[in-house]
């Protein structure tokens, strides 16, 4: 859908980070509604070969009249973003969430590093008292620290020190039921998972999020498509996608980065190793389909649907 800048707002000194409200193009008209922790794809550019970002919504998800999202200046489309100007469109996917909060959880433990606040502030917001935050910043880099504080109990860190010395502590004083909800670089995610698992929290009740994946080793493989019979081998440093388009294997795709769900292939066989930003963790578990432009297979061989 096309929607229309109405403004950009810094929200840190010097303007890293901007807060843009996007409406519809006739006033009036509600967007769709959405889950807390929800996020939309963005096309960041006007040309063919224009990125396309994911970002997270920070306003109210009942019939919103806007569509807000915090981007912060890093890489060539958040920058693009950044510098449109009140009147400029932009194409938005409908809303998606893979970071929704849990109905039947006791509690919500929320952590969050740098501008990974901001699926965590959308979920402070909604769960109010029933939620505890956790928020690590650099110093003048900060983005909605007050909006958290006043939504839920909150602890706003400016050292690696005290957020890891307040997160151990409330990861072990949680009562049974609370489920714990991570955002942020992938460094602070794998050892908040970490820290979690040494004190007992079970798979089923973490939950994270990364916008930026994390630079993990990929692996050879042989890539047998069901219809036809082919077999093609992908090496480490090719995608399933370049692999099917050099072989004439027609895709839909559209961000080639694995955040809109264009290219979701169906899996016949094989474990997959999920590198996107799209599914939620149940359909990850099922592996009954993979995103080809940034999926693998996670073992030696994987049969699609193609």
């Amino acid at each position: 859908m096309t929607l229309r800048v109405v403004h950009s707002t810094a929200v840190t000194p010097g303007g890293a980070v901007r807060r843009i409200d996007l409406a519809p193009l006739r006033s009036g008209d509600a967007l769709p509604s959405f889950v807390p922790g929800s996020h939309v794809v963005v096309r960041c550019g006007d040309d063919a070969s224009a990125p396309y970002n994911a970002y997270s919504l920070i306003g109210p998800p009942h019939a919103p009249s806007l569509y807000s999202c915090a981007v912060l200046a890093v890489g060539a489309g958040s920058r693009w973003l950044q510098s449109r100007r009140p009147g400029d469109l932009v194409e938005v996917d409908t809303p998606r969430s893979t970071f929704a909060p849990v109905l039947r959880a006791r509690r919500h433990l929320l952590v969050a590093g740098g501008i990974g606040i901001t699926p965590i502030l959308s979920l402070a917001r909604w769960l109010g008292s029933t939620a505890e935050v956790h928020y690590v910043h650099r110093p003048e880099r900060g983005a909605f620290a007050e909006d958290v504080a006043t939504s839920c109990d909150a602890r706003i860190s400016t050292t690696r020190e005290d957020f890891t010395s307040g997160l151990a502590d409330a990861l072990t004083r949680q009562p049974l039921g609370t489920h714990l909800f991570v955002c942020g670089p992938p460094s602070l995610v794998e050892a908040t998972l970490t820290a979690a698992r040494a004190v007992g929290w079970p798979e089923s009740r973490l939950h994270t999020e990364a916008f930026i994946r994390p630079d993990t080793p990929r692996r050879s493989f042989v890539l047998e498509l069901a219809r036809s019979g082919r077999t093609l081998p992908v090496s480490a440093d090719e995608s399933v996608l370049d692999v099917l388009d050099t072989a004439a294997v027609s895709v839909d795709r559209q961000c080639r980065h694995g955040v809109c769900g264009r290219c979701r292939t169906p899996v016949l066989a094989g474990a997959v190793d999920h590198r996107d930003l799209f599914l939620s963790d149940d359909e990850r578990t099922r592996s009954d389909s993979m995103m080809v432009c940034v999926s693998r297979a996670a073992g030696d061989r994987l049969v699609v649907d193609l």
